[in-house]
């Protein structure tokens, strides 16, 4: 049976919450955390209804098919190459329940429709797209369009932490976004290790010369940096010193590239191999393996472990191939985010798995950046995908203190807060309150500031959020819980918003609950029903808060006991 972690249940009841608005929407949420697992629960509460499920790699395909099979013995078939599904045979006795299939088979034929002409779009009920920071290219539109030619479709993509301007690009695609979990919620939360990042110098290293192509660096400019034999040996040497008996997946520029770094790897004694898109399938399957069971410790690859790569067992991600992408960067760090199987997946509280994750043989990942001079350029380093809600000033201050700390591991986490308290500093001194440097909305002395209630701090404003309003529908609900929205910025409207169900779902305090409880000095995540016993014990008879609230945990703690199983 399919259980959903806390916040896939999360995440899924928003998807459902947000199609009763609108007809597609958006889920992201990090690599490691489960993505498939949270399409297999939609699929689960879509069921009878039919689903179609679109990737872009054979291992995502694969990896769908399995795992909705497996958890929720729905019956799922792949439309892929050679593989197809008995569409038109099967209609008179019944058709899989659920289609994953590629989006170049998709698009893939002559009679001017593809593959996808085979399939009635009024036949789904839902259309769901993996990666879906691709679902800006023309190949995804085309299909997508496709099947929007049912009106009662509705569209879910999931995607883990895209670019600034996918963030834009996909406000053009999903009308909404229902769920946005950072990779800092997932380390905190115990379901990812935390990352340590350690930024090399290697003297002669210049990207100052690249050109920008397509909002990154131009692949033919970076191969012939990196491909110079000072800076071979420049990145191979420290990842060899570095990584003593640690587990290492490279990411290389190209397969020139690759292959030196692996014979290098290989000629100071390391057990070593590489792979790229074009290696054979039984070699790349062969080669996989191996170094899963730890007979190759150090694994080069060129672009095709980013996606649908599993290995909680991966203890160095060493980055080769320099990026602006801040998607392409997270999906490179993420491969080795995951814990050691077995570690978290039992324990209830978050403070309990990350605690197991600290006691664990893996209690962290390391990632190894080489720095040069950058010139113009902005490189991503940690501070870039864990600074989601940190000012982009802050990531840069923080990123320039890793860069001084002469090659030592820097918990980057502890560099941005340290930098935002300064930069929030110093703009107070300066009386320079700039929005989006502090992210605070402006309340007037009527209404109470629902993020200081709920103790959560404002996000920073996404790309897809940009120039949106709240529906009327919203803005009642805000109103009805006595929060005004009227002059406050969307995204810190949606936050509330999003805290406001999610309390709903958990049965926490409301908000009204909540804002007087915070006025009383107690906690605001209390149960609601156990925040209406400590406020009567406050208001009719008279206790001190602190009492009040011992006493109703007393209260309840004695009524569970009483309850017979």
């Amino acid at each position: 049976m399919l259980r959903l972690r806390d916040y896939q249940q999360r995440a899924c009841d928003a998807v459902f919450r947000e199609w009763q608005t609108v007809d597609s929407t958006l889920v992201v949420s990090p690599t490691g955390t489960g993505k498939t697992v949270l399409m297999c629960g939609i699929v689960q509460r879509l069921f009878p209804r039919r689903v179609m499920i679109l990737a872009h790699r054979e291992e995502l395909i694969f990896q769908a098919q399995d795992k909705i099979r497996r958890y929720t013995g729905i019956p799922a078939e792949v439309e892929m190459a050679d593989l197809r599904v008995q569409e038109a045979q099967r209609r008179l006795w019944g058709r899989t329940a659920v289609v994953v299939s590629s989006i170049q088979t998709q698009n893939a034929g002559g009679d001017g429709l593809g593959r996808m002409g085979k399939f009635t779009p009024g036949d789904f009920a839902a259309l769901i797209v993996d990666e879906a920071h691709h679902a800006t290219a023309d190949s995804y539109r085309r299909v997508i369009d496709y099947y929007r030619a049912n009106p009662t479709l509705k569209i879910v993509g999931v995607t883990a932490t895209p670019d600034r301007a996918d963030e834009q690009a996909l406000g053009q695609v999903f009308q909404s976004v229902a769920f946005d979990y950072e990779i800092l919620d997932a380390i905190h939360d115990g379901w990812l290790v935390p990352i340590q990042q350690r930024l090399i110098e290697v003297q002669g290293l210049d990207y100052s010369a690249i050109r920008t192509t397509a909002g990154d660096l131009n692949g033919a400019d970076l191969a012939r940096v990196m491909e110079a034999e000072k800076n071979l040996h420049g990145i191979a040497c420290p990842t060899v010193e570095l990584a003593g008996t640690r587990r290492a997946l490279v990411f290389a520029t190209t397969v020139a590239h690759a292959e030196r770094l692996a014979e290098i790897f290989q000629r100071h004694g390391r057990s070593a191999n590489w792979i790229c898109g074009k290696t054979p399938k039984d070699d790349r399957r062969r080669i996989l393996e191996e170094f899963a069971r730890g007979q190759t410790q150090i694994l080069v690859n060129v672009g095709c472990l980013t996606e649908g790569f599993d290995d909680p067992g991966v203890e160095l991600v060493v980055i080769g191939r320099p990026t602006k992408s801040r998607c392409l960067y997270a999906q490179m760090v993420g491969r080795g985010t995951r814990p050691l199987p077995g570690v978290v997946d039992s324990l209830p509280a978050a403070a309990e798995r990350v605690a197991a994750i600290a006691g664990s043989a893996k209690p962290s990942i390391e990632v190894l950046d080489f720095a040069g001079n950058a010139g113009k350029h902005k490189l991503c380093t940690t501070a870039d995908i864990l600074g989601g809600e940190v000012s982009d000033e802050a990531a840069e201050a923080a990123a320039k203190k890793a860069r001084e700390s002469g090659g030592k591991p820097v918990d980057m986490e502890k560099l941005l807060a340290e930098a935002e308290r300064e930069i929030r500093a110093q703009a107070e001194k300066e009386a320079a309150r700039r929005a989006r440097l502090l992210v605070q909305a402006k309340w007037n002395a009527k209404n109470v500031d629902p993020f200081d209630v709920f103790a959560i701090q404002p996000r920073k404003e996404k790309g897809w959020e940009r120039g949106r309003q709240l529906t009327d529908k919203q803005a009642e609900l805000l109103r009805r819980q006595g929060i005004d929205p009227d002059g406050k910025p969307y995204h810190q409207m949606k936050q509330v918003l999003d805290e406001l169900f999610h309390r709903w779902d958990q049965g926490l305090a409301t908000f009204g609950q909540a804002k007087h409880l915070r006025a009383l000095g107690l906690p605001t995540d209390l149960p609601k029903g156990l925040a209406s016993k400590v406020l009567d014990g406050v208001w009719k008879q008279r206790l001190p808060p602190a009492e009040a609230l011992a006493r109703a945990q007393a209260e309840t703690q004695r009524q569970a006991a009483e309850v017979p199983f």
